[in-house]
């Protein structure tokens, strides 16, 4: 199962950085949320939730280590938000300079 979990996370790392590389706005955003996804994936697995363990400190021997949950959760709202800013400052770009490359012009083909 960690295998298929680390295959995973290197295919949705993977595929943002090849988005980030198109030099479009749309594949750039998808790009970045496919990488902040990958990136809390990891943090979620590196801490190591036990399955049917309380998530309440004291309540057994194992519980759920609430610090990467924490950080996941944070970095969900914060990801969400960063998200609609690039996406509204890229409509700006895009209604002043009429192109939807991210330098603001065509490449010459």
């Amino acid at each position: 199962m960690e295998a298929l979990f680390a295959i995973t996370l290197g295919v949705m790392t993977t595929c943002g950085v090849y988005l980030l590389l198109r030099a479009r706005i749309f594949p750039v955003i998808m790009g970045l949320t496919l990488i902040s996804y990958a990136v809390n994936l990891f943090i979620f697995a590196m801490g190591r939730l036990p399955t049917g363990g309380p998530a309440v400190i004291g309540k057994s021997a194992e519980y759920g280590d609430p610090l990467p949950q924490a950080l996941v959760l944070t970095a969900i709202v914060i990801g969400f938000s960063m998200t609609a800013f690039v996406a509204v400052l890229s409509l700006r770009g895009l209604s002043e300079l009429r192109s939807d490359h991210v330098d603001g012009r065509e490449t010459q083909e």
